[in-house]
């Protein structure tokens, strides 16, 4: 079955084999354009209602299943009954104490990381978590440093980025100017799905601004503090004059890793292909002979800067690792019980 309009917003043969049998019991397609607190917002094939969740999909859906923005639904009778599987998706962990995943857009081929060229936003190790998200859930990301108008250095602030793209495009543009951003639109083909992350300010919703040729988002100038101001408050999804499909989002204030470990060696494609250069498989890079890691630190090949970076993201997964799996936090607890009492003996021993 053809949906015309659909095909606007990336309908394409894999989505309709995926809902066949959906289209066999009489429901309706559709793509989540705006998602509220306990509403959705749904382009299908003739207009854009705003609808609830049947009472089968709440009940049986946990939170990281939740349709998002950018998901194909099927609809039964007016109400979401169906989230089809998802392409890709871009998660962290919720930025609370609750350790459950956070699925902030669906169905992505391509993350537009953007990233301020001024002082306050341009960070490489921010980056560096940003990529190996988007290469974990299955996005292809496109570096996007704005504010190009602002820097006194720009070829320096590229260079510095180059190191850590590994491939990734990087393009260099100004929102307030327009410069820069036709290159953007060229990776948009008709069909295609992108979204913008980045930090709160560094321009996301201009950037769209130009490539829809008007005022469709709200924009506001970084706060004197050097803040950005959250205009954007939840995440839309709008077609682009010329084809392509793109999720404006509101500021990220943190990034906290989910699952991430194929994305980390795409992100760090460097780092493990030294790790695997390493004589020996278990190799800790501290002081075993024939360390590719130390070798490439001391001749300055690799930077210490972003082997701490790698191995901070490396930290923060294992933890993330120790509270999902009930096995490993038992084996931390006892690990943590047997160093107290260690501890304690030799506090004992000191203390006579």
């Amino acid at each position: 079955m053809q949906y015309p309009n659909l095909e606007r917003l990336g309908w394409n043969d894999e989505i309709a084999r995926a809902f066949e049998e959906h289209a066999a019991a009489g429901l309706e397609p559709g793509r989540v354009a705006v998602q509220h607190r306990g509403a959705w917002q749904v382009a299908t094939e003739q207009r854009e209602l705003l609808v609830a969740l049947t009472g089968r999909l709440r009940h049986e859906a946990a939170s990281g299943e939740l349709p998002v923005v950018g998901d194909w639904i099927a609809l039964r009778d007016g109400l979401i009954d169906v989230v089809l599987p998802r392409t890709s998706k871009f998660s962290r962990k919720t930025p609370w104490t609750e350790v459950a995943e956070q699925v902030l857009v669906a169905n992505v081929d391509l993350a537009f990381l953007v990233m301020g060229l001024d002082d306050r936003d341009f960070n490489i190790r921010r980056l560096e978590r940003y990529l190996t998200t988007a290469w974990e859930g299955g996005a292809t990301p496109v570096i996007v440093l704005n504010k190009a108008d602002l820097t006194d250095d720009l070829d320096g602030r590229i260079a510095e980025t180059d190191t850590v793209a590994f491939g990734v495009p990087i393009h260099a543009v100004s929102a307030r100017t327009g410069d820069g951003v036709d290159e953007l639109r060229r990776h948009l083909a008709e069909g295609r799905t992108a979204v913008l992350l980045g930090s709160s300010g560094v321009g996301k919703s201009s950037i769209i601004n130009r490539l829809l040729g008007d005022e469709r988002f709200k924009t506001a100038d970084v706060r004197s503090d050097g803040r950005g101001r959250h205009t954007t408050s939840h995440r839309e999804l709008v077609t682009v004059p010329g084809g392509g499909v793109i999720i404006d989002t509101p500021g990220l204030r943190e990034l906290q890793l989910w699952e991430t470990d194929e994305g980390l060696d795409q992100a760090f494609v460097d780092v493990a292909d030294l790790i695997a250069a390493c004589r020996f498989s278990d190799c800790q890079h501290r002081t075993e002979p024939g360390c590719a890691v130390k070798a490439a630190l001391a001749d300055g090949s690799l930077t210490r800067e972003r082997w701490e970076s790698y191995q901070k993201l490396q930290r923060e997964l294992a933890r993330l690792d120790r509270k999902l799996d009930p096995k490993l936090q038992s084996e931390e607890r006892k690990k943590w019980r047997a160093m107290t009492k260690s501890h304690r003996k030799r506090r004992k021993v000191v203390g006579r």
